[in-house]
């Protein structure tokens, strides 16, 4: 991603859309599908999702598909666009904001050179990561590729000792997501601990936020597995759950893991055996009354 050269107007924090208040929202349909790779490590190859008529496919960046924690960026950028609807504002689809907001919002008190690397690095994998999908937002079908982030430029000040430091960023979210966020307007707050959480939990915590309005969801593992975007098997889902459940690690939903006998099979050497299905249960935390459980695509 290359540098923004220096602009004869500097920019002030009059002219930024940030700082943002309040909680961190995100549009409904990134928090309900798998768009984001759930490893720190680069992810090379493309990943398909085909469930329950929804596609989605997505091409990697040179650096790999964009991250759980690249997405960290998108909710903030979506929350400072819905803010701005939310106050009356026009809600343009060039957002400018201060880095060390956003390091602000996502818990980072002191960013270091690291610190912005890793930010400069996100934005190139937001740029770069290309998405094709079904979804429709602002009850339009994009049939082409689209990126998360159509422009990204960072402006760098030129220090006195040499380093650079990092004024400003620009970006400009696609039109599929910012349709979402000003035409569909499904948006939803994030707890403040979201950001302290691993991918595979900040991925629950987005579908019982989807699900759960109205009481508590049942999910078998696999279809949460399916869910979640999870690259790794099953069983090891499983023991990552039953942690989540005993620790009680999501904020604001309490997390079940149930097995039932569900009836029997025949093994590869005739025996006859239990057929069980494990399944998990979601619910928002400090409710007494549960609505009716309803599947989860």
């Amino acid at each position: 991603m290359a540098k923004s050269p220096a602009q004869s107007r500097r920019i002030s924090l009059f002219d930024m859309d940030s700082p943002l208040h309040g909680k961190v929202r995100g549009e409904r349909s990134i928090m309900d599908f798998p768009f984001f790779s759930l490893s720190k490590n680069a992810h090379l190859e493309p990943i398909e999702y085909q469930h329950d008529g929804v596609t989605i496919q997505i091409r990697p960046s040179a650096t790999g598909v964009a991250t759980m924690w690249d997405k960290e960026i998108l909710l903030y950028v979506a929350s400072l666009v819905a803010q701005a609807i939310a106050e009356g504002q026009d809600a343009d689809a060039e957002v400018t904001f201060a880095a060390h907001d956003f390091f602000r919002i996502t818990g980072v008190q002191r960013p270091s050179t690291r610190d912005y690397r890793r930010f400069a690095e996100a934005l190139e994998r937001l740029q770069g990561t290309q998405i094709k999908t079904n979804i429709e937002t602002g009850s339009k079908i994009d049939r082409g590729w689209f990126s998360w982030l159509s422009e990204a430029q960072v402006e760098y000040e030129k220090m006195a000792n040499g380093d650079e430091l990092l004024r400003y960023v620009r970006v400009r979210p696609c039109n599929w997501l910012y349709r979402a966020i000003k035409r569909d307007q499904r948006i939803y707050h994030y707890h403040h601990d979201y950001f302290r959480l691993s991918a595979i939990e900040r991925r629950m915590y987005e579908i019982a936020h989807c699900y759960c309005e109205n009481g508590s969801i049942e999910i078998t593992l696999e279809d949460l597995h399916r869910k979640i975007g999870s690259m790794g098997p099953v069983k090891r889902l499983k023991q990552l759950v039953k942690a989540i459940e005993s620790e009680n690690r999501l904020p604001e939903y309490d997390v079940d893991l149930l097995e039932t006998v569900s009836g029997e099979h025949t093994d590869t050497i005739g025996r006859r055996r239990k057929s069980v299905t494990t399944t998990v249960r979601m619910r928002p935390r400090q409710r007494a009354v549960a609505a009716p459980l309803q599947a989860v695509a």
